[in-house]
C-alpha cells in the first residue's frame, strides 16, 4: 500500500476530529452537508411537504437525504454527473447543470409546472489558484440563477453555496434585482476555516420590460 502524503494524513485527522463528520457517521447521514441544509432550513423555513425542488450538485446525497425526508407530497429533481445516494422520492438527472441535455430533461420532468425552490451545493474542482477557483464558483452561481429564470415560480426561493471572494458582492447586488430579500449565512456545520457561505434569496419577482416588481431589500450577512 502506498504511503499517505502529509496532506492526506492531515485531512484524515481533521475528519476524525470533526464534530459534524462524526455526527453524520453516527446518525447514518450521507455527509456533513445534511446538517448545513438542515440549519439553513431551520433559519429560513424553505421546505414544506408540497414543495417542488430542483437540487443542483446533489452528489453524494447529503442534501438529497434531508430533502426526501421533508418533501413527502412534493417532488425533487436532483442533478449531478456523479452517483447520488437517494431513496424513492427523487428523480435523478445524470449530467452537469446548465448543459442543454440536462435542461431538456428538467423541462420534461416538470411537465409545464414551475419550481418553488432551486438549491445549489455546486462547487468547482479546486485548482489551487484562488482567482481561477473563484471565477469558476461564480460561473456555477450564474448557472443556478439561470435555472431560476427558466423554471422558478414567482415568489419562489433560491439557496446556493458560494465562496467569499472576487465577484460575490456584485453578484449578490444583482440578485437583489430579482428577489425581494437576499441573505447570507454560514451554518455551524460549515468548517470555520472555509470560505463557503450560503446565499438565500426569497420571493422571486416577475419582471416587466426588464424591471423587477416589488421592494428591493438589502442583503445582510448573519
Amino acid at each position: 500500500m502506498p504511503k499517505r502524503s502529509k496532506s492526506s494524513e492531515r485531512w484524515l485527522q481533521r475528519q476524525r476530529k470533526d464534530y459534524f463528520v462524526r455526527k453524520a457517521q453516527d446518525g447514518g447521514q450521507v455527509s456533513r452537508a445534511h446538517y448545513k441544509l438542515e440549519q439553513i432550513d431551520q433559519r429560513f423555513h424553505l421546505l414544506t411537504a408540497r414543495k417542488r425542488v430542483l437540487e443542483l450538485g446533489a452528489a453524494p446525497g447529503g442534501w438529497t437525504q434531508y430533502l426526501e425526508s421533508k418533501l413527502t407530497r412534493g417532488f425533487l429533481i436532483a442533478v449531478d454527473p456523479l452517483p447520488i445516494t437517494r431513496g424513492g422520492r427523487c428523480r435523478v438527472i445524470e449530467g452537469y447543470a446548465g448543459e442543454d441535455e440536462v435542461n431538456a430533461q428538467i423541462t420534461s420532468l416538470l411537465a409545464d409546472q414551475q419550481l418553488d425552490l432551486v438549491l445549489s451545493d455546486m462547487a468547482p474542482n479546486i485548482s489551487g489558484i484562488r482567482a481561477v477557483d473563484q471565477a469558476r464558483a461564480m460561473d456555477l452561481a450564474d448557472i443556478a440563477l439561470a435555472a431560476c429564470e427558466d423554471w422558478l415560480a414567482v415568489g419562489g426561493d433560491l439557496a446556493i453555496k458560494a465562496f467569499q471572494g472576487e465577484g460575490l458582492d456584485a453578484w449578490v447586488a444583482a440578485l437583489r434585482q430579482r428577489f425581494e430579500q437576499v441573505n447570507m449565512m454560514k451554518p455551524k456545520a460549515s468548517r470555520p476555516e472555509s470560505r463557503e457561505v450560503f446565499v438565500v434569496a426569497r420571493g422571486f419577482m416577475a419582471s416587466h420590460n426588464g424591471q423587477p416588481d416589488g421592494d428591493r431589500k438589502q442583503a445582510r450577512e448573519e
